[in-house]
């Protein structure tokens, strides 16, 4: 929702405060999954290090969201200004009701698979031992992923 180039924009760059960017997709046009939008999404994978905790860094992501006007309301899918997701902390397996490392969905998302192949095809997903582009050749997700004009 709203000016969506803005919103990566300005998150990349608070995100680029909690650590060093090493790498960043291209910025992908992508129908919504898993609910109905008149509008198309944009989707972009950014690598970085940080130093900090995996549960400092969701705080600081959720802090991000909430300054650009994300908000929560309800269950389910909804159109939102920014969804900051962390889909890998370098090897690690984290399953609490707070946080999901790897990211539970990233199989089953072409939106996510197709910016995070573009910048690390080789990485191995530490569960499925699995990299993302065997993920991505395997995905059954049909929905439309395109690079943003």
């Amino acid at each position: 929702m709203g000016d969506r180039l803005a919103y990566l924009s300005t998150s990349k760059e608070m995100l680029g405060k909690a650590g060093i960017i090493i790498q960043s997709s291209s910025i992908y046009d992508t129908e919504p999954w898993g609910f109905v939008h008149n509008n198309s999404f944009l989707n972009q994978v950014i690598s970085f290090r940080t130093n900090l905790d995996p549960f400092v860094l969701l705080e600081i992501t959720q802090k991000i969201e909430l300054s650009l006007g994300r908000t929560r309301e309800g269950t389910g899918y909804t159109a939102r200004t920014i969804d900051i997701d962390i889909l890998f902390y370098n090897d690690m397996i984290i399953d609490t009701p707070e946080l999901c490392i790897p990211h539970p969905a990233i199989p089953d998302r072409r939106f996510v698979l197709v910016p995070l192949h573009e910048i690390a095809p080789d990485l191995k997903h530490p569960v499925l031992k699995k990299t993302i582009k065997q993920l991505l050749k395997d995905c059954n997700d049909t929905l439309t992923v395109l690079k943003h004009l």
